[in-house]
């Protein structure tokens, strides 16, 4: 059977508003065909029209083999498989941290170790917020850019391709959000030949609790800016907890409802119905822990290796005690809402 090309990709996906924004295919198209614009809620990438399979008659089938969004895939598991479950923090001071920094300190440590050698995640733009999808290579780089991001939609995985193809990097650890996670879990089990120096190059994938993704422009210029005269270089930190809890430099706060943000948030989060990427080697949240500690699923032997290796190198402290029904409340409240 011939191998779906983008435009079937197109058809099924960035025509019906289904588009994650991952940025998969954008990584894995061989042609570099495939890519996202700048601007206001951009829903999906677009092609230049070269596709080796449909031009040149070349097997191909890349972009489409990734897409977490072909086929019925939607998950709709709330805490998946895993094999422990632990509250953490890091054993060291991180100046942007995210709860509790587990994930920062987790990466850390695998830098350090040798256990990987690049990390493909998001950075933000501290004035402005604006994010964009990096590699870091360097643990005192990962410590002072700690702090997610992941509030923000970016094509995190469109950078792959220059971790992988360019600069040739074998042992990559990827942090994204379920949506992500899919794309990678895809990218690890396809017989698609030319997805395999992806699959051979991804060590660890972390996946982060994802409710929904804001667009930047939508939410910055559009919501925060006008309605509630925030400016981003006021902001402090930003985290979404059933409502986005906005974080000052000044030490107040502002909860924001989600249902007041549903013109920010992007098209292709309305049908997800996976918070917790079941399909990560460890999964991480704020949700079940205490305040000032992380939620760690850790769900695979490989996964295990590198949390065991931070606690071991003192830069990870763990504890139990993570609250799974608080997890599952909000697992199964993304599910319904998603599901009408």
């Amino acid at each position: 059977m011939a191998e779906k090309s983008y435009l079937d990709l197109k058809a099924e996906v960035w025509d019906t508003g289904k588009c994650s924004g991952c940025g998969a295919c954008v990584a894995v198209c061989p042609a570099d065909a495939i890519s996202f614009k700048e601007g206001e809620m951009v829903t999906s990438p677009v092609s230049n029209g070269y596709c080796k399979q449909e031009t040149d008659n070349v097997p191909c089938g890349a972009c489409y083999a990734v897409c977490p969004r072909t086929g019925d895939t939607r998950p709709a598991e709330t805490l998946g498989k895993y094999i422990e479950l632990a509250c953490a923090k890091a054993a060291f001071e991180i100046p942007h941290k995210q709860s509790g920094g587990a994930v920062t300190a987790i990466l850390a440590s695998a830098l350090d170790e040798g256990l990987i050698d690049a990390i493909v995640t998001v950075t933000e733009d501290r004035f402005t917020l604006k994010p964009s999808s990096v590699i870091i290579t360097k643990s005192d780089v990962l410590i002072q850019q700690a702090g997610s991001r992941y509030s923000w939609w970016v094509p995190l995985l469109a950078a792959l391709k220059t971790a992988v193809i360019e600069r040739k990097f074998h042992r990559i650890a990827v942090v994204g959000v379920p949506c992500a996670v899919q794309a990678l879990a895809r990218v690890r089990t396809s017989d698609n030949d030319l997805l395999k120096p992806y699959a051979n190059s991804i060590r660890l994938i972390i996946g982060l609790f994802c409710t929904e993704n804001f667009d930047y422009t939508s939410l910055i210029q559009g919501k925060l800016r006008t309605h509630y005269k925030i400016e981003p270089h006021e902001i402090r930190k930003l985290d979404v907890k059933g409502k986005l809890e906005i974080q000052k430099n000044d030490g107040s706060v502002t909860n924001v409802p989600l249902a007041e943000l549903e013109t920010c948030i992007r098209k292709g989060c309305h049908i997800c119905t996976d918070l917790t990427a079941p399909e990560a080697d460890i999964s991480a949240g704020s949700i079940g822990s205490p305040s000032g500690t992380t939620t760690l699923i850790i769900r695979t032997k490989t996964g295990k290796t590198f949390v065991d290796a931070a606690v071991r190198q003192q830069k990870l402290i763990t504890t139990s005690g993570a609250d799974t029904a608080a997890i599952e409340k909000l697992a199964n409240a993304k599910i319904r809402k998603n599901t009408k």
